[in-house]
């Protein structure tokens, strides 16, 4: 079974709704199942030591599930035209795995939620495959022949699903199309970079 790790961040639900349409696309390939988590929050005042489990939502995610996952969704809301601080502190954390280049060869993909359509989130994607280049994952882009991509009036782009949470009328059916799809694609890679490695 290939697991594909759905890592985010999110504050105020839109994120995470763009996580579990990602993870049905996951769960939608034999062969494949999605691993939901989050990361905590950072304080402004002083770092403190959250439980290892939050009051609702999706675990936190640990180092562990980053080095055993087969491949991963990685997502953020836009805060301006960059990841959230919390997901960057987390990666901040990865160097040991860079090290022993535990993902390498991994396919992966981003996703990101805005506050407005012109709220960086094409930047905010691009900032977010930097460390997943470094760790030497292969990062994966929407594909161009997806008519949702071409119909969409709120988000999504060739980096990777996006969405626009000016309303907040919650994800349009372009948007889990387009989140659906990327959760597709890095489960049928993975099953086959899986398969190809035994």
């Amino acid at each position: 079974m290939a697991n594909i790790l759905v890592l985010y961040y999110s504050r105020d639900g839109g994120t995470a709704a763009m996580a579990r349409q990602i993870a049905r696309g996951i769960e939608s390939v034999a062969g494949a199942e999605a691993v939901l988590r989050t990361v905590p929050e950072v304080s402004a005042v002083c770092e403190k030591v959250a439980d290892s489990i939050p009051d609702s939502g999706a675990p936190y995610a640990t180092q562990q599930d980053l080095e055993s996952c087969d491949g991963l969704a990685l997502g953020s809301p836009t805060h301006f035209g960059n990841m959230a601080a919390a997901l960057k502190y987390f990666w901040d954390g990865t160097t040991a795995l860079w090290f022993t280049g535990a993902l390498s060869g991994k396919p992966a993909g981003v996703f990101t939620s805005a506050g407005s359509m012109h709220g960086g989130q094409e930047s905010t994607l691009l900032s977010m495959m930097l460390p997943l280049m470094h760790h030497g994952m292969l990062v994966m882009s929407m594909p161009c022949n997806e008519i949702a991509l071409r119909e969409t009036v709120s988000g999504g782009t060739p980096y990777g699903p996006s969405r626009c949470a000016e309303s907040d009328n919650g994800l349009t059916e372009h948007e889990k199309r387009l989140c659906w799809v990327l959760g597709e694609r890095l489960a049928k890679t993975a099953v086959a970079v899986k398969s190809l490695n035994g």
